[in-house]
């Protein structure tokens, strides 16, 4: 259950945020802007490729391989990116103080047999002392690979870099103080949880590189305007707005007691719905499945004649509740990106606040009520189905849009304001 009483009391919500994470969140814009400085400082700027890579690997773990994500779905078909997730784990030894290692230091990976001198591989890590990053650069060198490393300053695989001559680029850490950085939830010594917007230090040096390589066609200034829409977000977000004028607080509320199914349309809403599903279960422990359209109305179809659809048991209603906890049911959350005409400036928004979607579409709909042609709007066809499908079910389906054209910045919207939503709704959760 949620303590919605909780989500109203700043002082409360700062008690229950131990590990700072809406701090974290509230300085991803600082850290965007540190991270685009100290790349150029670091040489970027005087990148001279010669033609673009055969593909782009991204190796790492975590929210390094979201970004790597977020960059397939900007790239879209201008260049091949490969996500290199670690493919085996072994036993690590102790340190020499006896001290138990952590989960990562026995993770490994492999280049693919077909990278080679064509190819570009970039390794990024929040922490830089994972051996099997270090191996894996030294397996691209060998290779003929180009390399970058994103790591922080003096770390073992940031020291690796110089050895196989790849482009070192900074890893922006949290500026909080070492006993408020943000350690997840619920530390855990063998498996150390991110810092949520640990992203935008991985997303933010890839994204200039690929900018630089020409594997992205973003606009000169995309970079530093996400810092400010970060910003802004942060506002809009901040734990002493009240719960009916902060859109995160709201999401969280509507997540409540819910499975959700997060459903995307277009490749950016679904880098950020599946950001969105990693976030619940890294900071709500909630689960959540996540899929694009259309392929999820088959998928999922399943849950919604299963026990946590609405309309699964006629005899439901006349079953004594009284020593039964609260059902859960599903929640379908359509994110979308709506690309308005060039210099809008609207972002997400829910239909609880500006009550209709892009084209006149109701941004909510409840029950099997079905939105009139008339007043459909642009939708795809996938939208309509899915809205079809939520309302024969009475399943709730709540539509998040995006008017922004750039497609960057689209995606900061969705991703900002859904890291938020994850964070409120994992302080607010008690113990039923």
């Amino acid at each position: 259950m949620l303590d919605d009483t909780l989500l109203d009391d700043p002082a409360a919500l700062q008690r229950a945020d131990r590990d700072r994470a809406l701090l974290a969140l509230a300085g991803a814009g600082a850290r965007v802007r540190t991270a685009l400085r100290l790349a150029d400082a670091a040489g970027l700027d005087r990148l001279r490729p010669d033609g673009r890579p055969r593909a782009v690997l991204v190796a790492g773990h975590g929210s390094a391989l979201a970004a790597g994500e977020i960059l397939a779905a900007l790239a879209g078909n201008a260049g091949l990116i490969t996500m290199l997730p670690p493919t085996e784990a072994v036993a690590p030894r102790a340190d020499r103080a006896g001290a138990p290692p952590a989960f990562t230091a026995g993770l490994g990976w492999q280049l693919p047999g077909w990278a080679g001198p064509l190819d570009l591989l970039v390794v990024s890590s929040a922490d830089g002392g994972e051996p099997g990053l270090v191996s894996l650069a030294e397996q691209a060198y060998a290779r003929g690979c180009a390399i970058a490393v994103t790591a922080p300053a003096g770390s073992p695989l940031a020291e690796a870099a110089l050895q196989v001559r790849a482009l070192p680029l900074p890893y922006v850490t949290s500026a909080l103080p070492e006993d408020e950085a943000p350690a997840g939830p619920a530390a855990e010594p063998d498996l150390p949880a991110e810092d949520p917007a640990a992203l935008w230090s991985h997303l933010t040096p890839l994204l200039a590189l690929a900018q630089k390589i020409g594997i992205t066609q973003l606009p000169y200034d995309a970079l530093p305007a996400v810092a400010d829409l970060l910003d802004a977000t942060a506002v809009r977000c901040r734990p002493d707005a009240a719960a009916y004028t902060n859109p995160a607080k709201g999401l969280a509320a509507r997540l409540a007691g819910t499975v959700p199914l997060l459903w995307a349309e277009g490749p950016i809403a679904g880098a950020a719905a599946t950001r969105f599903a990693a976030q619940l279960a890294e900071r709500a422990g909630r689960p959540a499945l996540a899929g694009p359209l259309p392929q999820v109305l088959t998928a999922h179809r399943g849950m919604f004649t299963g026990q946590l659809g609405a309309g699964a048991d006629p005899d439901d209603f006349f079953r004594d509740r009284v020593d039964e906890p609260d059902p859960l049911h599903l929640q379908v959350l359509l994110l979308r990106h709506v690309p308005g005409p060039p210099g809008g400036q609207s972002g997400a928004q829910s239909g609880a606040q500006s009550g209709v979607q892009p084209g006149g579409v109701p941004a909510e709909a409840d029950g099997p009520a079905e939105v009139p042609e008339d007043d459909a709007g642009p939708r795809s066809f996938g939208v309509t189905r899915a809205h079809r499908l939520a309302g024969a079910h009475d399943v709730r389906l709540t539509e998040y849009a995006t008017t922004r054209p750039d497609p960057l910045h689209a995606l900061a919207d969705l991703v900002a304001l859904t890291d938020f939503a994850a964070v409120y709704l994992g302080l607010a959760a008690v113990q039923s």
